[in-house]
């Protein structure tokens, strides 16, 4: 961070480099709403959300953003404000409403026109083929504990690269399998809401596996853009010195991150957790294999970190301490130097992965807060997530400077949308949608990061 005086003022200044990616992004069920148009068949958060308790107030994606509808709205404000590239998901049932059989041509149809409309504007596209919309068939046939779901994954995303990938910049396989498998099918607070460990760890091993598999359709498409995956890494620092809790935080990054990262990365799964936890995972001859593809870049999705401690009561001898920081309306701290540890764990254990001669990229694919945001005569003054976005940024610049190969960012959230089990009751975006009317408001943090992006990103 360059820090300048300027009439006898400290004034801070975000330095990035020019190529540097800016993007924001949004997830199909969280803001395209047309829930029973376009030919789209029922996912599982369809079905969750109609499960009494599952969600906040029974609210669901029905309508959400509407955005559907108002991509091109959507797409003028993105152009307003300087963003370079558009990070949103295919929602696998407007492509296959069954989950596999028929191509739905309308589902095509609205990607093909959301794609132009951005390229129109000089905004690249970067499309993510999973970010949890799972037909609600193929959960029935048993979901992601089930291997067969391998195979349709791989024709899903074949089919994808086939119809959408002369438009496509970028291409995302999974988004958070940590939240996949773990909070969908162990913690049962995520859609399909399924509470077995069994089942949570085979899922681990098959989203896993749908990454390679979706890679290897991609390499023999012939297309040329580059693809990888988005993860959130939990990377827990310690909450003292002792040795315990050292190891209860490599624990807790072992089996919240390292079980996703390490396979995809050619080291396998962690001992940690496949020895000192005893868990078990469904491998069979040649998956490690198939899942270590070799990817373009590194997606990762960060909001904050936590003290981890040891806890032999705890289901995986680790738990999480009280922290200090400021909180945001989600309740998880402001820790932007976790961002810089975890950006500097990431660049280091990735270093040398598929014999590559060079780092491999990494970008911020999600990075934002949720506010307590309120329209007042026309704007919004979110003054709380301009300061997150400050101190998350001074980090990025920081680490470039250290020679961390980050090329991208990526802020969570184009839009106010659905907050998964906590429907509209938190705002990550920077724009705010009045989900009766569905007006957009540009938030303070929108201006601001349109600063940045122009190079004045000053304060």
């Amino acid at each position: 961070m360059l820090t300048l005086v300027k009439a006898g003022l400290n004034m801070n200044k975000l330095d990035f480099p020019a190529d540097f990616l800016w993007g924001t992004a949004t997830a199909s069920y969280q803001v395209e709403g047309a829930a029973y148009e376009g030919g789209r068949g029922e996912c599982i958060w369809d079905t969750f959300s109609r499960r009494p308790g599952a969600v906040y107030a029974g609210e669901n994606g029905n309508v959400a953003c509407d955005q559907y509808h108002r991509y091109v709205e959507d797409a003028e404000i993105m152009s307003e404000l300087g963003f370079k590239s558009y990070r949103f998901s295919i929602a696998w049932p407007r492509i296959f409403p069954s989950g596999t059989g028929n191509v739905n041509k309308e589902g095509i149809e609205y990607y093909r026109n959301l794609c132009k409309e951005l390229k129109k504007r000089g905004i690249q596209t970067c499309a993510t083929l999973y970010h949890w919309d799972l037909p609600q068939a193929l959960e029935d046939a048993g979901g992601w504990a089930n291997r067969s779901i391998v195979d349709a994954f791989r024709n899903y995303a074949k089919t994808c690269y086939k119809e959408l990938g002369d438009l496509i910049d970028m291409w995302i396989t999974i988004n958070e399998p940590f939240c996949v498998a773990y909070l969908g099918y162990l913690f049962g607070v995520h859609a399909p809401g399924i509470k077995d460990q069994d089942k949570a760890l085979a899922a681990v091993h098959h989203v896993n596996m749908a990454h390679g598999v979706a890679v290897q359709e991609y390499r023999a498409s012939g297309l040329k853009a580059p693809i990888g995956i988005t993860w959130n890494p939990s990377t827990p620092r310690p909450a003292t010195k002792s040795e315990a809790d050292k190891k209860a935080a490599d624990i807790a990054r072992a089996f919240y991150t390292e079980v996703f990262i390490f396979p995809c990365l050619g080291k396998g799964y962690p001992e940690l957790v496949t020895k000192d936890l005893g868990l078990k995972l469904p491998v069979k001859d040649g998956d490690m294999e198939i899942i270590a593809q070799p990817i373009d870049f590194l997606g990762v999705n960060y909001y904050s970190e936590s003290p981890a401690f040891a806890d032999n009561n705890a289901p995986y001898k680790f738990s999480f301490k009280s922290f200090w920081q400021e909180a945001t309306a989600m309740g998880w701290p402001y820790t932007p130097y976790g961002l810089k540890r975890q950006l500097k764990w990431i660049a280091e254990i990735s270093k040398g992965a598929f014999n590559a001669d060079k780092e491999i990229p990494i970008y911020i694919t999600e990075n934002g807060c949720a506010c307590e945001d309120v329209v007042a005569d026309g704007r919004v003054h979110d003054s709380q997530r301009v300061k997150y976005l400050q101190q998350h940024l001074a980090i990025c610049a920081d680490i470039i400077k250290e020679g961390v190969p980050l090329k991208g960012y990526f802020v969570w959230s184009l839009l106010d949308n659905f907050e998964w089990a906590f429907g509209y009751t938190k705002r990550f975006g920077i724009i705010h949608v009045d989900f009766k009317t569905l007006k957009r408001t540009i938030k303070d943090s929108a201006y601001f990061l349109r600063d940045v992006i122009t190079g004045f990103g000053e304060w």
